[in-house]
């Protein structure tokens, strides 16, 4: 009788959840062996469960990842070099908490991208946020944003970012005000957030590739110092998969 006075009021008090259950619990008869202890823990647990999972898709969301990578899916099968160890240990988010940085360096298709974007979903499940950036996109945006007034505020966003993906670093040549930009986005991390870089370029190419010593200096100072790596070998693994895909479609008779 009094359920339905109550269940506006959850509503009024945006536990929408909550009182969604209560409402389907009166359709359940063995609801009524419980307490009310048990009832009302049952309703908190489910009301709590549903918050963090839309504030995990928010996350998810906002950080639009290239691609829909998580930790189970790595493959540590095909021979690329990769730090089995070192992921386990990553996969504990303790990186993100103590501010470091993860470089990830490899030919063209070894999963350099698809391994940062696991990093990234890793960080979102455990709490933190993340965004990711193609760098030879985000420092022309960066350029642009000037001219129209964002420029403080995207700078803003960009530093309170949890785990910061600059995916294909040394991608494409960089100008003066690319390296002012991009030492800008680094110090405001510094310290305080954590940084994913991808390349095809080692790590010892980065300085001579982004010019100019002194502002190379302090970018790699502020990307380089305590970070860790990843350095993969290996052919492409979309060529190998696909080669793959062939072969057993030749062995089953298959003509392609």
């Amino acid at each position: 009788m009094l359920q339905h006075p109550v269940i506006e009021k959850l509503h009024q008090l945006h536990l929408k959840t909550m009182a969604n259950t209560l409402k389907l619990q009166q359709d359940q008869p063995e609801v009524d062996s419980l307490s009310f202890e048990e009832r009302l823990s049952l309703l908190v647990d489910i009301e709590i469960t549903e918050r963090d999972n839309r504030r995990l898709q928010t996350r998810l969301r906002k950080a639009k990842l290239k691609h829909t990578a998580c930790f189970e899916d790595i493959d540590y099968q095909t021979k690329r070099g990769l730090d089995k160890a070192l992921l386990s240990k990553l996969a504990l988010c303790q990186w993100i908490r103590g501010s470091q940085n993860v470089l990830i360096v490899g030919p063209c298709g070894t999963g350099k991208t698809f391994l940062a974007c696991a990093l990234a979903h890793k960080a979102c499940l455990s709490g933190f946020t993340s965004a990711y950036y193609r760098l030879h996109r985000l420092l022309p945006d960066l350029g642009v944003s000037k001219g129209d007034g964002r420029y403080n505020k995207f700078i803003d966003e960009l530093a309170k970012v949890d785990v910061l993906i600059l995916d294909d670093f040394g991608l494409a040549p960089f100008t003066d005000e690319h390296r002012q930009d991009l030492l800008e986005v680094l110090d405001d991390r510094i310290a305080k957030r954590a940084t994913i870089v991808t390349s095809q370029l080692p790590v010892k190419l980065w300085h001579e590739t982004i010019g100019n010593g002194t502002l190379a200096d302090a970018i790699l100072d502020r990307l380089v110092h305590n970070a860790y790596r990843f350095e993969l070998t290996g052919d492409s693994m979309r060529k190998t998969k696909q080669k793959n895909v062939t072969q057993s479609l030749t062995e089953s008779g298959i003509i392609i």
